[in-house]
């Protein structure tokens, strides 16, 4: 099992729009665990947008996207699918294009990073990529009428197929440049902790639960660890009782909620389980401004403290930890998304320093 010994990773987006320069970015601070890129100052890489290429009765007008299930070639289109993906799951390999491939006009950061990495003449000891999950993308797309699709159960049953396959793709394409650790697959879903909120009335914790767990299995099926990345706060058991081996969540400020889970975070840590202990805020820019290594070295040593009385030695839990961002950092300026990335380096280094090395 992966033993990350607090390393320093980080979440997907970026506020630039070039991708070369992000990944620059990206290799000076993490040259450990790199990943790709999400630039959503780019109109195709928002999170929801980012991994719909290849689902049935998708449009596109400007900014508007949305499945026409009325339309009449759309009972066709889903046939088409299902062929497609059970042709898909005999294949060894998935090949490089297809409807479950990343498409450069949508991702090009994927394919950055890897040209970057073939590029090095050293290995990173990780390599990271990430999936938008299936509930977030599935409340955020709309049918014709207006109605999140994840409501349905056709339709969520085709979006969770489409972003396992695409999340098997990328596990695929990572394998090889590192030089131990298999790939990291994060699945943004920060909605796996609202289900029972008013903003998620109608979704069951079986609808969650069923599409995020297909999704884990099609990234250790393809040999990749996962993941799932929570920058909210609400119910942690759904994420803690799932096959995921890697939290990241917001600990800078969801620590006090996130700890009262004893018995679950217990069994997470138990088998194996990685926290991303995402200590550095992004989400208020003011919180960002006002703190600095120390006083995040401080507030995590505190958390460390009350996380080791659950029955773990402080070295036992560092061995287990990834430090990281709260979240991503795509809607920040420019400046505090470098800093967000530049605390995250170098609290990692303290740590390391101080406990590790």
């Amino acid at each position: 099992m992966f033993k990350p010994k607090c390393l320093p990773i980080l979440i997907g987006s970026l506020p630039l729009q070039d991708h070369r320069e992000a990944m620059q970015l990206i290799l000076s601070s993490t040259p450990d665990i790199p990943l790709w890129p999400q630039l959503p100052k780019n109109s195709k890489e928002g999170m929801i947008r980012q991994f719909l290429d290849g689902f049935p009765g998708l449009h596109e007008e400007a900014e508007n996207i949305w499945v026409d299930t009325e339309s009449a070639d759309f009972t066709t289109e889903l046939a088409v699918f299902y062929e497609d993906y059970l042709e898909a799951v005999k294949e060894p390999l998935l090949p490089s294009q297809s409807r479950f491939s990343l498409a450069k006009k949508t991702a090009s950061g994927f394919f950055t990073l890897i040209d970057m990495l073939e590029r090095r003449t050293t290995s990173p000891l990780a390599v990271k990529g990430q999936i938008t999950g299936p509930m977030t993308t599935g409340i955020g797309l709309r049918d014709q009428t207006g109605t999140s699709i994840f409501y349905d159960d056709n339709l969520r049953d085709i979006l969770t197929k489409l972003l396992t396959l695409k999340a098997r793709w990328q596990v695929e394409r990572l394998h090889g440049f590192a030089t131990e650790i298999p790939p990291l697959l994060f699945i943004d879903e920060p909605g796996i902790v609202g289900f029972g909120s008013t903003a998620y009335a109608g979704v069951s914790l079986e609808m969650v639960t069923t599409a995020v767990a297909e999704v884990i299995a099609g990234i250790k099926d393809a040999g990749g660890l996962a993941g799932i990345h929570i920058c909210a706060n609400g119910d942690w058991n759904p994420a803690l009782h799932s096959d995921a081996d890697i939290i990241s969540f917001d600990a800078f400020f969801y620590f006090d909620n996130f700890i009262l889970y004893e018995e679950q975070l217990r069994n997470f840590l138990l088998r194996g389980g990685i926290l991303a202990w995402g200590i550095v805020p992004t989400g208020n820019p003011v919180s960002i401004e006002q703190e600095n290594v120390d006083s995040l070295y401080g507030l995590w040593l505190k958390q460390l403290n009350r996380l080791c009385s659950l029955g773990f030695t402080d070295k036992q839990l560092m061995n287990q930890t990834l430090i990281a961002p709260s979240c991503g950092t795509g809607s920040l300026p420019l400046d505090l998304a470098q800093k967000v990335l530049r605390l995250t380096c170098q609290l990692a280094e303290k740590i390391r320093q101080d406990h590790l090395l």
